[in-house]
């Protein structure tokens, strides 16, 4: 932890010689050390036998402005090292940083002093200076850090940016704020570099691209993805348009038609673009929301949107909050509901409501807010049995070692499926009908194979036969099905 590495505060309690030139340097004798310089350049960036510490390191954590701009301006045959590093790994601008020197750091920066140093804990200044902030709560040297444009995004070796080390509470609002609005700036500018270039959108294309079917979703996701990345090329170019609200959306569609892999491909464009901080996709349902009784559904709904903020809260069957009869005054789902509502307008978190289309009309009578914060509303069709088999191709890599025999081609599967199956089935499953068919297949392999079996393409090919006989077990296993078989 920063506070084991006090290399200013060690300096104070050892005794450093004042006719050496770091004593110079630690007692504000410019005379001293200027003609110390004079006789014997190399000791511009002398290590003491200690902490292995430069003058430009003692002076720095002294915030001595007059000693650290002479070692800064010096033009003696020696190059005063700015990045310097002593036992910890600490430069003179950490040090800086750690004992609230702030002239001394602003003279550091200025002479360019590098902003992605980090010590040996991986600890950049902006870490140091976060960390040094929680306790004085005085925001002054993240702020220069800021102005300097300072990485936010930079882990130590515990994998934490600066952020992730303040703690919880309104006590740290201020710095948290100032951190969060610094970082979305950052990534937009990002982005915008990378607006410029066509990159973000054709990385959301080719994500997109690999989930199957859905042609009306993706023309949707598409038109409205170029529309927002558009829009950051116009302020970048001085033009003073409209912001566009944060993009809550309602993903409309029968269960197994890739509602929360979109969420996930999503989340990363709106992360690239600097809407979100993260590109954490938070999954819940009603049991993760709903309480059992008077007064537990509003903090635990709380605390799934605290835990989703920065990233995507995917309510899934978010029809399941809203009773089916208005009468049923012991369901807390709409207390659920509005809670989740009452943060939309902040702008820390995308809301993404799914579920089936005509259940989810309950949700939006339900809130007469939800039409004006929900405006986006994406339909996702149900799988062709064309597109389930293509599906079935894809994921064949979930069983790892197994491949389908050369005649289980995507059309010789498809007729297979169309045979095999209902429309309403395919309908209430999609594509979550494909890894247990597949395993099933699996099974059935295993037990038509004998032990003595030495053929290695035998051994690990599924047949259309395995294929066909795994859709049956998926019929016994669900009797209330209709099929064909």
């Amino acid at each position: 932890m920063p506070g084991s590495q006090n290399g200013g505060s060690r300096n104070e309690m050892r005794t450093i010689k004042p006719e050496t030139i770091h004593g110079c340097a630690r007692n504000g004798f410019l005379h001293g050390l200027e003609r110390m310089l004079q006789e014997n350049p190399s000791l511009l960036n002398a290590r003491d036998s200690v902490m292995r510490e430069t003058p430009l390191h003692i002076a720095s954590a002294k915030n001595d402005s007059v000693i650290v701009k002479f070692l800064l301006d010096w033009t003696g045959p020696e190059m005063i090292e700015l990045e310097a590093r002593n036992t910890y790994g600490e430069t003179p601008l950490h040090l800086a940083i750690k004992n609230s020197s702030c002239k001394s750091a602003e003279l550091l920066l200025q002479h360019g002093a590098a902003l992605e140093a980090k010590t040996n804990n991986g600890m950049t200044p902006l870490h140091l200076a976060v960390w040094h902030a929680i306790p004085s709560g005085n925001c002054t040297i993240v702020s220069m850090l800021i102005s300097h444009n300072a990485d936010c995004s930079i882990k130590d070796n515990e994998g934490k940016t600066p952020i992730d080390h303040l703690p919880a509470g309104p006590t740290y609002e201020e710095l948290r704020n100032i951190l969060i609005q610094h970082q979305v700036m950052q990534r937009k500018r990002k982005a915008l570099e990378s607006c410029r270039e066509g990159k973000v959108m054709a990385e959301f294309d080719e994500s997109i691209s690999h989930v199957v079917g859905l042609k009306k979703m993706k023309m949707q996701m598409r038109k409205w993805a170029r529309g927002m990345l558009l829009d950051e090329k116009r302020r970048a170019m001085g033009l003073d348009i409209e912001e566009r609200k944060v993009p809550h959306m309602a993903f409309l569609g029968n269960p197994g038609t890739g509602k929360t892999m979109v969420a996930h491909i999503l989340g990363k464009l709106l992360h690239r673009v600097g809407i979100l901080p993260t590109d954490r996709v938070t999954v819940v349902q009603r049991t993760d929301l709903v309480g059992e009784f008077v007064g537990h559904t509003g903090p635990k709904t709380r605390r799934k949107i605290k835990e989703a903020e920065g990233g995507i809260l995917f309510v899934d069957e978010a029809y399941r909050l809203i009773p089916m009869q208005k009468s049923d005054d012991k369901d807390y789902g709409l207390e659920a509901l509005e809670e989740i509502m009452s943060v939309m307008d902040e702008g820390k978190i995308v809301i993404i409501f799914a579920g089936y289309r005509e259940p989810m009309k309950r949700v939006i009578d339900a809130n007469e807010g939800f039409r004006r914060r929900v405006e986006k509303f994406f339909f996702f069709d149900d799988f062709t049995p064309i597109e389930l088999a293509e599906i079935l191709h894809l994921k064949m890599p979930c069983l790892k070692g197994y491949k389908l025999h050369p005649c289980c081609t995507i059309q010789t599967v498809a007729s297979l499926i169309e045979r095999e199956t209902t429309e309403k089935l395919r309908k209430e499953r999609n594509g979550g009908l494909i890894i247990p068919w597949l395993k099933n297949a699996r099974d059935n392999l295993d037990e038509r194979l004998d032990f003595d079996v030495e053929d290695v393409e035998v051994i690990v090919t599924i047949t259309l036969d395995d294929l066909k006989k795994g859709l049956h077990q998926i019929s016994e296993e669900s009797p209330d099905e209709v099929w064909r078989v």
